[in-house]
């Protein structure tokens, strides 16, 4: 009977309509932030100081653009993405410099985007959402004529890091050139962790990895967050064939 219940309430919920574009409103930065508020803080617990109640606010997002994922039915923000041009990087200096010593990738930082603060609604954690928001990367680094994207991918720390420490000796395949390293800060104590549990790799993780991303170090600890995370660099010309064609030409 519960079953036959789902199936009844799945039936008439509307078929998602979804589209994706930049924030060009107050209003719809806001949603998105509010979004993120309930992701990061609400659902994993993040420890996010805000001046708004439920809002996930920094010193950041006023030289970020917003990618959004629409709802067209409901007019909801159900995705997002926050991304910080090569232009502005240079007045606000990238987030991921708080946690990494990106010396090495100076010389990339013309072409580079940064990435961060990704974040889907819970109803909407499909393949639809985030292909959506990856075209809508695609598209800003075509239109920009950037080369690069950086980013942080989260892991979790609620069983101390050793999930943490034992993905990225799994994912040593994927560490990039020693001419694109950084550093990690506030490191984690790797030879105090086990390297031996069996992990599956969190789904934003494998889709840089199999988009053709390099894993640029080892992971830093965010205390706000409690997450381990990876330093991720993506050059465009690295993209996977597959990648390209489901993507970039879409984005075109």
């Amino acid at each position: 009977m519960e079953q036959v219940q789902k199936e009844v309430v799945a039936a008439r919920r509307p078929r998602q309509s979804l589209e994706v574009s930049l924030a060009h409103r107050a209003g719809d930065i806001l949603e998105a932030q509010k979004l993120r508020y309930r992701v990061f803080a609400d659902e994993l617990g993040a420890n996010l100081p805000s001046r708004i109640p439920g809002v996930d606010q920094d010193v950041y997002d006023p030289y970020c653009e917003h990618l959004i994922v629409r709802d067209t039915n409901s007019g909801e923000i159900v995705g997002t993405y926050r991304i910080l041009s090569p232009v502005n990087a240079r007045k606000i200096g990238y987030y991921s410099e708080n946690e990494f010593d990106i010396t090495r990738l100076r010389h990339l930082r013309p072409r580079m985007v940064e990435i961060g603060r990704s974040c889907v609604h819970p109803d909407y954690r499909s393949g639809a959402t985030i292909a959506l928001l990856w075209s809508g990367l695609a598209k800003y680094m075509l239109d920009n004529n950037c080369d690069y994207l950086i980013g942080c991918a989260s892991i979790s720390m609620a069983d101390g890091g050793h999930v943490a420490a034992s993905l990225y000796h799994q994912l040593s395949d994927h560490m990039g050139p020693q001419e694109y390293r950084v550093f990690p800060r506030c490191p984690l104590p790797m030879a105090a962790l086990q390297h031996d549990v069996v992990a599956s790799t969190p789904p934003l993780i494998k889709g840089y990895l199999r988009a053709g991303a390099w894993i640029c170090g080892e992971p830093a600890w965010d205390p706000d967050f409690n997450t381990a995370d990876l330093p991720i660099l993506l050059p465009m010309a690295k993209l996977s064939s597959r990648y390209a064609k489901h993507y970039l030409e879409n984005a075109a």
